[in-house]
């Protein structure tokens, strides 16, 4: 008699958030290795990331959305639009809200509201309560109990680890009886390129932060592996103004040799391997209009207003 097949698990938990709620933090942190980028500059996270979480019977698919905010621009409208569309097919959903800001109730109010008006249920992770007084956390936490919205309330530092481990758990038990959707050693659904370039730009934000103004994309140009197995990668950093081009190269190219330098370590941990980073800066003020890039990063070209 033939040995019944093992079950499996395998489903979809959205993270979404206001910007700088930490969600790529808790990525990575539920991940145990850096899948998405993280700086201190807000709407850091453009593109929706896949990390693909498979421990024995059990894969999670995480999906770090951008932050959620009022667009003001083609590029706002889809990034947004990116990370409300996640819900949809998520077997879970997790609203993460910073309690270390000064008023975390609002954000929270206003994406209680919208989860209501698209009646889902979610997991509410209170984030940053390391630099929160605890007296502030639980009438916080009563007041997202009183919506109906929230099945859970975790109080969690996506930074520290404090309290993740907790809340992977609870997000283990929801997910339901299902073949694996990616094979058990891939852990991020973005192609080598993509994700090559999105590191050269947490880099870029890291380093220039208010001197380098939000709109600046990193786009791959090429990536070849040589002989002896190291990778040549080159990209081309875009900025909106000419006068912001000296801003990243730097006095005599200090600053995209530095940025260069950091990123290529990055990359070089990333593939395991050695990595050949070139990078040219390049000014183009239409660039958030140009529907190639939308399509090469997988957003919404959409109808400008």
């Amino acid at each position: 008699m033939a040995e019944n097949a093992k079950k499996t698990y395998a489903g979809f938990v959205a993270l979404v958030g206001a910007p700088n709620a930490g969600k790529s933090t808790l990525l990575n942190k539920l991940m145990g290795q850096k899948i998405s980028i993280v700086s201190p500059k807000a709407q850091t996270t453009r593109i929706r990331t896949l990390g693909i979480l498979t421990e024995d019977d059990t894969q999670i698919i995480f999906i770090d959305t951008p932050g959620l905010f009022a667009p003001k621009t083609r590029l706002d409208r889809a990034m947004v639009q990116a990370a409300w569309q996640s819900l949809e097919d998520a077997d879970a959903i997790v609203l993460l809200v910073d309690a270390s800001t000064r008023k975390p109730d609002e954000s929270l109010s206003i994406l209680t509201d919208e989860l209501k008006r698209r009646k889902k249920s979610a997991i509410l992770a209170l984030n940053k309560v390391d630099a929160v007084d605890p007296t502030r956390l639980l009438p916080l936490a009563q007041k997202a109990n009183e919506t109906g919205v929230f099945s859970e309330v975790f109080m969690i530092s996506a930074r520290t680890g404090s309290g993740v481990e907790d809340l992977h758990v609870a997000l283990k038990k929801r997910i339901p009886e299902s073949p694996f959707y990616y094979d058990e050693d891939q852990i991020c659904d973005l192609p080598t390129q993509i994700l090559a370039a999105e590191m050269t730009r947490e880099q870029l934000y890291r380093q220039l932060q208010q001197e380098l103004p939000y709109a600046a994309a990193v786009l791959p140009e090429s990536l070849e592996e040589k002989e002896d197995g190291s990778l040549v990668i080159r990209q081309t950093i875009i900025v909106t103004r000419a006068t912001h081009r000296p801003i990243v190269l730097g006095k005599g190219g200090a600053r995209i040799k530095s940025i260069g330098e950091k990123a290529r370590a990055d990359l070089t941990r990333l593939f395991e391997r050695k990595v050949h980073l070139f990078l040219e800066v390049k000014a183009d003020e239409k660039w958030q209009d140009r529907p190639a890039f939308y399509r090469m990063f997988g957003l919404d070209y959409g109808k400008r207003t």
